[in-house]
């Protein structure tokens, strides 16, 4: 039964002429599926329907060919060929009783366009923001009629596939309506430039376009920034939007959308990491916003928290709760606020490996929910699974290493109704992700661990045991059936890697070292990051905040580099500088002997020293999983390894591997080089 102090959450309310069923909007997301991958889409936003948001949107759709983004593989309604695929997402919304929503976009100035092969179009003369280098065509007076009709017909398009809202977009930086909005973009002298009032005069005209074609069959949304964030540049000049001229659009035209999306600065502040923001971090850039129209309201700032729902309502901050990020790590957490399940809710651990799907082109992932990209193509729900099969072999499993991936392993089989036993070596749930969590800035990250061991507690058939190492002599004198090895894995002490094919230290420390407390001698500390994610750079800051002179030294051309795909690389850079650390890209740590590193340039191979009491070492880790062959040797058949002691990588791979585990135990045989999930094949044209 729901908590009524959540009644107000499931209030319904108007948006112009449709209704949504209560205040849970799944506001618009990229999600690196997009026009390729159209059956998994519909069905990803399917399930969030399904679980209870009363608003499902698309991502971006391109509505033009001179809107092309290539690399990322966003949503396309370039034309009626693009119709079935969306009709396909209304449809599996529409299935469950939510209100499909598409977000069309324009990207002006952030269109490559070198699929197109087209030039990038903007209010003015700049380089083009995505990366390449081109320039974008200052648009003229027919242009600008062009964009209008091309919007115009994007709108009759998506009302012809059945969305109930159709956005307007003007945010993120990312659409050429906030760049005729923002003085950074638009130097024109006509009636498109100049004033507030004719730099809003193209997103009043594309607002009162699309109001006049969905008049009675759907609502219209915009999704502005309110800030830039941008602030003054040397001169004291604006350099964007801030948020009194922001005011003063809304005077202009905050009574035109029947509903508003309210964002702030670019994407990388919008999905901020929690290494960085908490949650409702936003919150103090949209106060007051809603005062200014009596439309409603959307706003986003990855909240999980029904307390904190309800304090956004009942303070008129917002009407409805928006979310990309924890719709995605739980689809279902309307349903479980609404069933009284508050406890059951998946939280989001703020960590964007969601968002890197979007940056490498490939379908979306989850460290806290595996099913996430998975719906369509493996079949798996956030909330359900197939029970063991009822004419299998009795099966009683043995799981050993209660980290991520043995966790949620064990959670699944139990759920299927497998017997399962869940050993650990150590006093502690969770391995890796409990000592991770420790590190600056990724507490929440230990919400992996508390979920499922709250779901374990409910499990009667699952046995979790603690402090409890186990040998294969041991194994092989109990009766089960099944056993997954889920030891983890360490990391190499030698330096060995990607840039060094051999050992070229002795006596570094690991951060398999740090996290369990062990400390340099000295105070000068050099950290050798040749894994490029995250944990070099965080263990680089907490060694700093504790007093250590750190220099982290790095063959990439910037720390941390992969975390490009996380949206977070910038900002581990300036937190480092901040916090003391001293950056060296493009070299290589040859070795270290006494106190002196030995350094050189990735490129000209250059040598030069460095004063150094400590080396920590980050390439990669091994996995750890010699219970696996000793089983084997001693005739157990059905032993394998899963999450980091089979292939280690990130949390949510680890996370992944478990479900896969759980899934596929007696499941039948697709046979050697079979392809293990759906795919969706691109048809051939017509000649």
């Amino acid at each position: 039964m729901r908590d009524h102090r959540y009644d107000v959450l499931f209030e319904p309310v108007r948006i112009g002429p449709v209704t949504a069923r209560n205040r849970f909007f799944q506001v618009p997301h990229c999600n690196g599926m997009g026009h390729r991958h159209p059956s998994s889409l519909a069905e990803m936003r399917g399930v969030k329907a399904e679980g209870g948001w009363a608003v499902v949107c698309t991502e971006e759709v391109e509505i033009h060919h001179t809107s092309a983004l290539d690399g990322a593989v966003e949503g396309r309604l370039w034309d009626d060929m693009d119709i079935p695929a969306h009709r396909l997402t209304v449809e599996r919304v529409h299935a469950h009783g939510g209100l499909a929503g598409i977000e069309l976009v324009h990207s002006g100035l952030n269109a490559p366009n070198t699929y197109s092969r087209v030039p990038a179009l903007g209010p003015s003369v700049r380089p083009v923001t995505s990366g390449t280098p081109s320039v974008g065509r200052e648009m003229t007076l027919a242009d600008i009629a062009d964009l209008r009709e091309w919007h115009r017909a994007a709108v009759r398009r998506s009302l012809r596939a059945g969305y109930d809202v159709v956005y307007v977009y003007a945010a993120h930086g990312l659409t050429v309506f906030q760049q005729f909005l923002s003085p950074r973009f638009n130097s024109r002298t006509d009636e498109y430039g100049g004033s507030l009032e004719n730099r809003v005069r193209l997103l009043r005209e594309v607002l009162e376009d699309t109001l006049d074609l969905c008049a009675g069959r759907a609502a219209v949304a915009c999704r502005i920034v309110v800030d830039e964030l941008l602030g003054v540049d040397g001169q004291g000049r604006a350099v964007g939007l801030g948020r009194s001229e922001m005011e003063e659009v809304f005077g202009l035209i905050g009574e035109l959308p029947d509903l508003w999306d309210l964002m702030v600065g670019e994407w990388d502040f919008d999905s901020s990491t929690s290494r960085f923001e908490q949650e409702g971090y936003s919150e103090p850039f949209v106060h007051g916003f809603k005062q200014l129209t009596t439309k409603p309201v959307v706003i986003v700032g990855r909240y999980t928290s029904p307390d904190t729902m309800v304090r956004l309502v009942n303070q008129g901050i917002t009407d409805f709760i928006g979310a990309a990020r924890p719709s995605i790590a739980d689809p279902f957490l309307p349903n479980k606020i609404a069933e009284g399940r508050v406890e059951d809710i998946r939280e989001c651990i703020g960590c964007n490996i969601c968002v890197s799907g979007d940056w490498l082109s490939v379908p979306i992932r989850c460290t806290q929910n595996a099913s996430m990209g998975e719906e369509w193509r493996r079949g798996w729900h956030p909330e359900r699974i197939a029970p063991k099969p009822a004419d299998a072999a009795d099966a009683k499993v043995l799981i050993i290493g209660a980290g991520p991936a043995g966790l949620e392993a064990a959670m699944w089989l139990g759920r299927r109704g497998y017997e399962v036993v869940l050993t650990e070596a150590s006093r502690t749930l969770g391995g890796r992700v409990v000592r991770e969590a420790a590190l600056p800035g990724l507490a929440e990250w230990g919400r992996v661990r508390d979920h499922r061991v709250l779901q374990l507690e409910k499990l009667d058939n699952v046995l979790v045991t603690l402090e409890s190492p186990m040998t294969a002599e041991e194994i092989v004198e109990y009766d089960f059936t099944h056993v997954a090895v889920a030891t983890g894995a360490t990391w190499r002490v030698d330096g060995l890697g990607r840039f060094h094919a051999a050992g070229v230290f002795t006596g570094a420390l690991t951060p398999d070292d740090l996290l369990a407390g062990l400390r340099p001698s000295g105070n000068r500390v050099v950290v050798y990051d040749d894994e490029l994610f995250y944990i070099g750079g965080v263990l680089a800051e907490m060694l700093a905040t504790e007093g250590f002179q750190v220099t982290i030294v790095t063959p990439e051309s910037k720390v941390s580099a992969w975390t490009v795909n996380t949206m977070e690389q910038h900002k581990i850079h300036r937190r480092l500088v901040a916090a003391g650390v001293t950056i060296l890209t493009d070299t290589t740590v040859l070795g270290h002997e006494g106190n002196v590193a030995r350094l050189a340039c990735t490129y000209t191979g250059r040598e030069h020293s460095l004063a150094s009491d400590a080396i920590v070492s980050i390439t990669f880790r091994e996995p750890h999983a010699p219970l696996v062959g000793q089983l084997q040797s001693l005739g157990s058949q059905h032993v394998q390894a899963i999450g980091d002691a089979y292939n280690p990588g990130t949390i949510a791979e680890a996370v992944y591997s478990g479900r896969l585990y759980a899934e596929a135990l007696q499941a039948p045989d697709l046979g050697v080089g079979a392809t293990p999930f759906r795919r969706e094949i691109i048809g051939l044209a017509g000649r």
